[in-house]
Formats: structure tokens, C-alpha cells, sequence
């Protein structure tokens, strides 16, 4: 799938995930460098924000956002994953003061190959949204097709609000 960053057109590694699509089986690094899978973090409804990378003005921000929300969802999951390193995302948090919301590293790139969001030119997953189920279904997503974009915070967080009632 092409994507944008500026103006400029990226290719993702395949076609991302549709909705009512089972989550693939894959593996990301958590803030302790242990590697885990989407069956030890799907357990419940989950939100994913892809970001290309944390230190970047666009990830910040949409991370920031999302870290401040997580106290109005119970019952939900926050993830955001991105291809920076544990390391680059613990001194990002730490200087951020994000502390609600769960850095993922997809530094191997297998959680970006799986979903069709991997950019190899780029080295970064694309921007992305997702809600899946406690059963790994996808039940909704944004595709942020120009990657210096913020994604649609009113839309994703009315869906998960409407999940919740």
C-alpha cells in the first residue's frame, strides 16, 4: 500500500489488515527488552497507535494525546508501538512524562511485517490506528495515509467510548 511522508511515496511491505481481520501471530520487545506476543497482550479490547518514530513532532504529539486519554477507558489496553528501541522510547516516556500508556518496540520490524505496515526504504511501520477485540479482531482502524498527519483522535476515541456503554 502506498502511504506519503511529505509529499513523498512510500510502500508498505503488503496490504494492511481490514476490519473484522484476525491480528496475526507476532512479537514486539516491552520497556524491559523481553520479547512478547500478541497473545500476552490481547487480552481484553486493545487500542494500538503506530507511530514511524517516537521522536518525531507528529508521534509525540498523537502519543501524548493518547497517554492522556487512558484514564477515561476502563477495560481497555493502550499500546503504542514503534521501530525506535526500548531504550530510545524509555528516555522518550521519561522526558514526556508518558506513564499511562505501554511502549511496544518493533525494532525487528515483525509486528510492521505482519500487519502490511512495514516501510523498508523508510525503516519505520506506517501510521496507523487500531481497536481489536479480547479475541484479536480487528474492529477498527485508521490508516494515516501522509505520515506527517495526526490520526482522527475524536473519531477512534468516540468508537472506543461507544464500546464501553
Amino acid at each position: 500500500m502506498q502511504f506519503t511522508k511529505k509529499g513523498t511515496v512510500l510502500e508498505t511491505n503488503g496490504t494492511p489488515l481490514q476490519v473484522g481481520d484476525q491480528l496475526p501471530v507476532f512479537q514486539v520487545q516491552n520497556r524491559a527488552g523481553q520479547t512478547v506476543t500478541e497473545d500476552e497482550l490481547i487480552n481484553r479490547m486493545t487500542f494500538i497507535s503506530v507511530v514511524p518514530n517516537i521522536n518525531t513532532p507528529v508521534c509525540s504529539l498523537s502519543t501524548r494525546k493518547f497517554n492522556d486519554e487512558v484514564g477515561n477507558y476502563q477495560n481497555i489496553d493502550f499500546y503504542t508501538i514503534s521501530t525506535n528501541s526500548t531504550d530510545e522510547q524509555q528516555k522518550w516516556c521519561a522526558l514526556s512524562d508518558v506513564s499511562q500508556m505501554q511502549m511496544l518496540s518493533d525494532r525487528e520490524h515483525d509486528f510492521g511485517e505482519k500487519m502490511g505496515l512495514w516501510i523498508k526504504d523508510a525503516g519505520i511501520d506506517a501510521r496507523s490506528v487500531w481497536v481489536v477485540d479480547s479475541d484479536g479482531k480487528v474492529i477498527y482502524r485508521e490508516l494515516v495515509e501522509e505520515l506527517s498527519h495526526e490520526p482522527n483522535y475524536d473519531q477512534v476515541l468516540e468508537f472506543l467510548k461507544n464500546q464501553q456503554n
